[in-house]
C-alpha cells in the first residue's frame, strides 16, 4: 500500500511565461507606446481645422443686430437713413445723421467673436479666440508648404495672449507673450515686448495707440465677454 505523507505531496511543475511569449509582449506595449505617441504629436504639433462656430437663429439674430447698430453709429439706424414700413418690408428713406440717443457700448460675447470668424473665408477653421479675465488668447494654424522639410504640408500651431484692461483711466494693452507648437518664444525674439504697456510705450508719438487710447471710456475682458465703451 502506497502512502503519501504532508511532505511528500508533489506539486505540478509552475507554468512561466516562455522567452517567446515575453518577447510578444514586449514588442506589443512598444507597438502600442508608438502609435499613441504619434497620435499625440499629430493631434498636438500638427492640429485638424478648427470646427465652425455656429450661432442658434436668435444668436443669429441678436448679433447681426450689434454688427447693424455699429455700422448705424450706434442708435441701429445706418447713417442718413432710417426704415420705413412699406408693402416690401423695411424700405431706407434719408433723414438727417443723429447721435442723440445712440449707445456707445458694444459688448460680444466669445462666442459670437468666434461666429464672426468662421463666417470669414481666410480665417475660417485656422483661428480660435478666447476671452478670460483681462486676457484674450488667440489660437492660429498657420499652413507651412509643401516643401518645408519635416513639417511641409502640415499646420503649425501659435499661439498668442494679450492683456487687456482698463487701468489708471486709459487702456492697457500688453503681450503676454507667443508660443510655436506649445513652445514659449524667447522674450528677446519678441522684440522684448512681453509684458510691456503698448499704450504707454507707444502712445506719446500722436500715431495709433494714442489715437486708439484717446477714444476709449472703458475697456471689460472677463470670462467669454468683452465690453468696450467709447468716448464722445
Amino acid at each position: 500500500m502506497k502512502t503519501t505523507g504532508a511532505m511528500g505531496t508533489s506539486k505540478p511543475p509552475g507554468k512561466g511565461l516562455s522567452l517567446g511569449k515575453m518577447l510578444a509582449i514586449v514588442a506589443a506595449a512598444m507597438l502600442v507606446t508608438m502609435i499613441a505617441t504619434l497620435w499625440l504629436i499629430k493631434m498636438w504639433l500638427f492640429p485638424a481645422p478648427f470646427s465652425p462656430v455656429r450661432l442658434t437663429p436668435p444668436e443669429q439674430q441678436k448679433l447681426e443686430a450689434k454688427l447693424a447698430r455699429l455700422e448705424a453709429g450706434g442708435n441701429g439706424v445706418p447713417m442718413g437713413e432710417k426704415p420705413a414700413s412699406g408693402a416690401n418690408g423695411e424700405i431706407a428713406t434719408p433723414s438727417p445723421y443723429s447721435e442723440e440717443g445712440a449707445s456707445r457700448e458694444i459688448v460680444f460675447s466669445e462666442k459670437e467673436l468666434n461666429a464672426l470668424i468662421s463666417q470669414n473665408p481666410d480665417l475660417a477653421g485656422k483661428v480660435a479666440i478666447d476671452l478670460s479675465d483681462d486676457l484674450v488668447s488667440a489660437t492660429v494654424l498657420i499652413p507651412t508648404k509643401a516643401e518645408v522639410p519635416i513639417f511641409g504640408g502640415q499646420a503649425m500651431r501659435l499661439k498668442a495672449g494679450l492683456t487687456v484692461a482698463y487701468r489708471n483711466g486709459r487702456p492697457v494693452v500688453a503681450l503676454r507673450g507667443v508660443s510655436v507648437m506649445g513652445v514659449p518664444m524667447p522674450n528677446a525674439w519678441l522684440g522684448t515686448l512681453k509684458d510691456i504697456d503698448l499704450v504707454q510705450k507707444y502712445g506719446a508719438d500722436n500715431g495709433f495707440w494714442q489715437k486708439f487710447a484717446d477714444g476709449v471710456e472703458s475697456i471689460k475682458i472677463e470670462d467669454g465677454k468683452a465690453k468696450i465703451v467709447l468716448k464722445p
